[in-house]
């Protein structure tokens, strides 16, 4: 490695729930396959805040020293055996996934459901708070010199939109009805109109997230109680259920139109929730999940650096390494913030 990297450097370690750390930790030393990236911006993600909380998210929990954070961007440093040393300076977006590309999933291309998968930041996986990270060299994309640290790191949850737009199969003229207007809402609501939705309908219960559904390209708002009556007669062709919450999914599956499709994107809460099966049933909805992403980092890069998606427009903050968790909690203090950014590489170029 270039001897100008210093032997440790800092991170921010959650020792149990509410409690993070900060520590001195060695530099990685990237394995081969792998590049050494000094990490510029990380994105607060719902899951890091739900690790904070409760030390555990389903089967995966917290059961040791854990460095939380995997919506990265930042700078190649140093390349391990067998990796392309012009990598080294390259800005980039780290896709936070790492499967092993040998079982039959991954053989599909459905990579995101590998069981063998390594995701930053999900137990037993160190993250991205942290001032440097060790990571496959296959799943750093190079970030265009249009899109800032910010959006690099904002790539990994419109990854999310774009899957579900892609299960969706969302097509010219569909008219779109997306549930929650968190970020993963208005991330889809946008890919949603890149792809060409005539219609995008958006509804959540806090009337601050309506105004900036409208910003962030919403043709129209919804009150999540009138969604059959806003939907008239024929109803949605698409319900993206991003918000978690099992009543918002049942609602919006009754303004849904004969056959048309459900893609289930929000983590509810509970394993098991109860859904309107006879009208998914009788009226033919295609109803499906989703899982993270595959494939949809180049989709993502383009929609940003086109203009299509506008990622800067979410950041509600910008945090040091050693306010992770403040920025862990911002949301909590002030439910209208969006997405808090932490900034390992503090330089001015990491803005």
């Amino acid at each position: 490695m270039n001897g100008l990297i210093d032997a440790s450097s800092d991170a921010a370690v959650l020792h149990g729930t509410g409690n993070i750390v900060m520590e001195q930790r060695p530099v990685p030393v990237p394995a081969p396959g792998e590049v050494l990236v000094e990490v510029a911006a990380v994105g607060v993600c719902g899951s890091d805040v739900h690790y904070y909380r409760h030390g555990r998210i389903g089967t995966y929990v917290v059961d040791k020293p854990l460095v939380l954070g995997h919506e990265a961007s930042g700078v190649v440093v140093a390349a391990g055996p067998g990796v392309d040393g012009s990598l080294v300076g390259r800005r980039v977006a780290l896709e936070p996934g790492v499967p092993c590309r040998r079982c039959r999933v991954c053989r599909s291309g459905r990579y995101n459901l590998c069981p063998e998968i390594r995701f930053l930041g999900t137990p037993p996986v160190d993250g991205a708070f942290s001032r440097y990270l060790a990571h496959d060299a296959d799943f750093v994309h190079p970030l265009p010199d249009a899109l800032s640290f910010d959006a690099g790191a904002l790539l990994e949850p419109l990854s999310v939109g774009v899957w579900a737009s892609w299960k969706a199969r969302i097509r010219p003229g569909d008219c779109v009805l997306v549930t929650g207007a968190g970020p993963i809402g208005l991330l889809a609501a946008q890919v949603a109109r890149a792809g060409g939705a005539s219609c995008v309908a958006v509804s959540d219960v806090e009337p601050y997230r309506l105004k900036l559904a409208r910003r962030f390209g919403a043709t129209e708002t919804l009150d999540p109680v009138n969604f059959p009556a806003a939907a008239g007669t024929d109803g949605f062709d698409v319900l993206l259920e991003c918000s978690g919450d099992p009543s918002a999914a049942a609602s919006g599956i009754g303004a849904v139109r004969v056959a048309g499709r459900v893609v289930l994107v929000g983590m509810a809460p509970a394993a098991e929730s109860l859904l309107p099966t006879q009208a998914i049933q009788n009226r033919e909805i295609e109803l499906t999940g989703t899982f993270r992403y595959a494939g949809t980092y180049p989709t993502a890069i383009r929609l940003a650096e086109s203009g299509s998606v506008d990622l800067e427009g979410l950041v509600s903050g910008h945090y040091g390494l050693g306010e992770v968790e403040a920025a862990l909690t911002a949301g909590s203090r002030d439910p209208r913030l969006l997405k808090p950014v932490v900034l390992p590489w503090t330089s001015e170029s990491a803005r």
